[in-house]
């Protein structure tokens, strides 16, 4: 195993999606994330690839259905895993590489009232399967067959955060040992997926 994914190993890891000058003067910047441990130890970074003023107006046109990449750096920002989202306008699909190598990927299946996607391995295997129920709309359990192996939740930011910023916080809970590096990585690619699809101000409106 890389030591660079090695703090994947770790039971939680906390996404806190960071904001730069700009945004608070009504400029949207490339969306950027910190990846720390419980203790507030940072292991990973992760950042928007945006390519200047078409990307930009990508993302105020299209929204969340634009085509964008995610690079996610370890702690000394080389990169160690990244995610591309290729340009939908339903079904949307997440899909994870590694150093050239597939890893899997995040593909929306078709569901009334829930936000349901299968975690695919790198032969479009179905691997976990990540629901969120109606009266849960922070939580997105991953479902291994019946029994629950990971969970990504929305935290509280306070109101003001909440109403008018961007700014994002996460709680990654890897709950089955038993996890691959891979599923590890797939689940916290979904962590910044789930922040651009369901909490980005700009993909809701």
């Amino acid at each position: 195993m890389s030591t660079a994914l090695a703090p994947l190993n770790t039971p939680e890891l906390y996404v806190r999606q960071k904001r730069e000058l700009a945004e608070f003067f009504g400029f949207e910047t490339r969306n950027k994330y910190a990846i720390s441990t419980p203790d507030r130890n940072e292991v990973f970074y992760a950042a928007e690839q945006r390519s200047g003023l078409l990307g930009m107006l990508a993302l105020y046109l299209l929204g969340h259905w634009r085509s964008f990449d995610i690079a996610f750096f370890d702690a000394t920002r080389q990169e160690a895993f990244r995610a591309h989202h290729p340009f939908r306008f339903f079904f949307q699909r997440l899909e994870v590489s590694s150093g050239g190598r597939v890893i899997g990927a995040l593909q929306q299946r078709f569901a009334f009232f829930t936000k349901r996607f299968d975690v695919l391995d790198a032969n479009g295997n179905v691997v976990l399967e990540m629901k969120s129920g109606l009266l849960k709309l922070w939580t997105f359990p991953f479902f291994r067959g019946e029994q629950q192996v990971a969970v990504i939740e929305k935290k509280w930011s306070g109101a003001l955060t909440e109403m008018f910023t961007d700014k994002d916080n996460f709680r990654v809970a890897f709950q089955d040992p038993s996890l691959s590096m891979d599923q590890r990585m797939l689940v916290l690619a979904a962590a910044v997926f789930v922040d651009l699809q369901y909490f980005e101000r700009k993909a809701q409106g």
